[in-house]
């Protein structure tokens, strides 16, 4: 093999994320590998006429990101839609919409994203009538922040069917009104599905959510439609510094989309996309899941993994808890799995030698998670399939130290944390009761017990920068005093974006690290991360290149 580099990148702080060489000044790049990692005049050693040579000029450079929790299709289509994050009372959401009504005057349905809770006022529920009285003659909808609540209303709700109401099954809600009429709320993809399909994209971004299942039909202008959004989607991943991707809905369209951004060489970031397991499918579907982890298994694209919907979320009440929730003691909602049924699962999946991830936000749901890895384990013995729990939002105590018993990766989104920089603290603190608050969003008591924390941003529900997120796992703020201390250190935060995600994902022995061998996916960022105040670290730091399968993926 030839020891002259293809790219050298040099004048840079090297934060490898290799114990054995942890730090360097220059990185050499050779096809889609690392070549050499080392100090900047060894380095310069590799480089011949032909070689691209970056000076980094003193910024930070690092493995590429690992985004270990999204929702590539929804997030993709995301970036057309109306962005209402920090929009608060009527005045402002009328203003916001009307723009973008006016601006998409062709669009079948008009569509918003992270709405508050509280867009209204806290206390003051969305209703259909609310959103009439700003647009009452043009189909609209708009999401709560994390995609499990979306208002819509009186036109969507006609044209959708859904108005005199309809039972959308086991844990998803069209919630009436009084006057027997939907409300405008929607819990849940399958009460939000028949909306979403009215838009220009049919709803195809939420069926890998919503069903696990692929589109009826699919024309060849859809089809382009779907590539183009998505790769559009992948490009603004790979701004932020992101070369790999674990998707967290998925279905086989999804898989051949990136298959043929892959063979045509346009694929920005790895990506690897789950058989969603749902409630009305039988345990043999599982099988389907197992053959998709053979049909795609490239350092691109792969289908590998389970995921599960355990429970919804706190902020709709449809997170599965443990002795109700904090404003409403003797309510706990239900899972959206009977344990024998994910027991089953869990079991059959182990079996299968198939990772599984369970979104699983509510102590009781966590709890019956739990249960079902620990049903696979008495009945297949120890497997290293590294099953995940998703978010983790409030725990019980005596749940803490399973994690580490069992073997589970703690999956967390920092930027979640109500009351950091993306969510207001009202009203999920309430939600949660003050007494469990110590057991709420807890990072660094998951990462003391022994469990491996993964970080992530979980977009569209949260800003895709892993410098949010990272500025939130250095800066949170408790609720009261005496609560413990969640924060990680900045090198315990960048492992959790990168090496701990290529773990996770059963790829620690090509990525996730910079070290010679291992695959060309390397952020060259803004700036010297290391110098930069914690809580400047998302206004201040963004990727300046970033490099996938040693192809440059973005530069600024």
């Amino acid at each position: 093999m030839s020891q002259t580099a293809d790219l050298i990148i040099t004048n840079a702080r090297v934060l490898t994320m290799d114990p054995a060489k942890p730090r360097a000044e220059a990185i050499a790049l050779l096809g889609n590998r690392i070549l050499a990692v080392g100090s900047a005049p060894e380095i310069d050693a590799l480089a011949d006429a032909a070689t691209r040579v970056i000076d980094a000029n003193g910024a930070t450079v690092l493995p590429g990101f690992n985004e270990a929790h999204m929702h590539i299709f929804p997030g993709s289509v995301s970036l057309r839609q109306l962005n209402l994050h920090g929009i608060q009372g009527i005045d402002q959401m009328k203003t916001a919409i009307l723009d973008y009504a006016a601006a998409n005057p062709d669009e079948p349905l008009l569509m918003g994203f992270s709405a508050d809770y509280s867009i209204i006022g806290l206390g003051e529920p969305v209703t259909r009538q609310h959103l009439d009285s700003i647009l009452p003659d043009r189909p609209f909808m708009m999401f709560a922040p994390d995609h499990h609540t979306a208002w819509a209303n009186t036109k969507a709700l006609q044209q959708a069917g859904l108005l005199y109401g309809k039972d959308v099954g086991i844990g998803n809600e069209v919630v009436m009104g009084a006057d027997g009429l939907a409300s405008g709320e929607l819990r849940e993809g399958n009460a939000f599905g028949p909306v979403a399909a009215l838009a220009s994209t049919g709803g195809r971004e939420e069926l890998g959510m919503v069903t696990g299942m692929d589109p009826e039909t699919v024309t060849p202008e859809q089809y382009a439609l779907d590539r183009s959004i998505l790769k559009a989607g992948l490009n603004y991943c790979a701004s932020w510094g992101v070369t790999s991707i674990q998707n967290f809905d998925g279905n086989h369209y999804q898989l051949r989309l990136m298959r043929d951004l892959e063979q045509a060489g346009e694929l920005p970031c790895r990506i690897r996309i789950p058989f969603h397991m749902k409630n009305f499918m039988d345990l043999g579907e599982l099988d389907k899941a197992a053959e998709w982890k053979k049909e795609f298994a490239t350092d691109m694209v792969r289908g590998d993994f389970v995921k599960v919907f355990m429970d919804g979320v706190l902020d709709s009440q449809t997170a599965y808890m443990l002795g109700g929730y904090g404003d409403r003691p003797d309510y706990d909602y239900e899972p959206l799995f009977s344990p024998h049924a994910f027991n089953a699962i869990a079991t059959r999946a182990d079996a299968l030698g198939l990772q599984v991830a369970v979104h699983a936000i509510g102590s009781a749901a966590i709890r019956q998670t739990l249960d079902g890895y620990e049903a696979a384990l008495a009945a297949n013995g120890k497997q290293d399939n590294r099953h995940r729990i998703e978010h983790i939002e409030i725990i019980h105590p005596d749940d803490i130290p399973r994690f580490a018993t069992l073997g589970i990766v703690a999956s967390m989104q920092p930027v979640h944390y109500p009351g950091g920089t993306c969510f207001p603290a009202e009203p999920t603190t309430a939600k949660i009761g003050e007494d469990r608050w110590q057991y709420a969003y807890a990072w660094r008591t998951m990462k003391e017990v022994g469990a491996p924390v993964v970080f992530a941003s979980d977009w569209p529900v949260s800003p895709v920068s892993p410098f949010q997120c990272i500025q939130d796992a250095l800066t949170r703020k408790p609720w009261k005093d005496g609560l413990p201390d969640q924060r990680f250190s900045l090198e315990e935060s960048l492992e959790a974006y990168t090496a701990i995600g290529a773990w996770v994902e059963f790829m620690e022995d090509r990525k996730g690290r910079l070290k010679p061998g291992f695959l060309a996916d390397v952020v060259v960022l803004s700036t010297d991360i290391e110098t930069v105040a914690p809580n400047e670290i998302m206004a201040k730091v963004r990727a300046a290149i970033t490099i996938c399968d040693g192809r440059i993926t973005y530069q600024a």
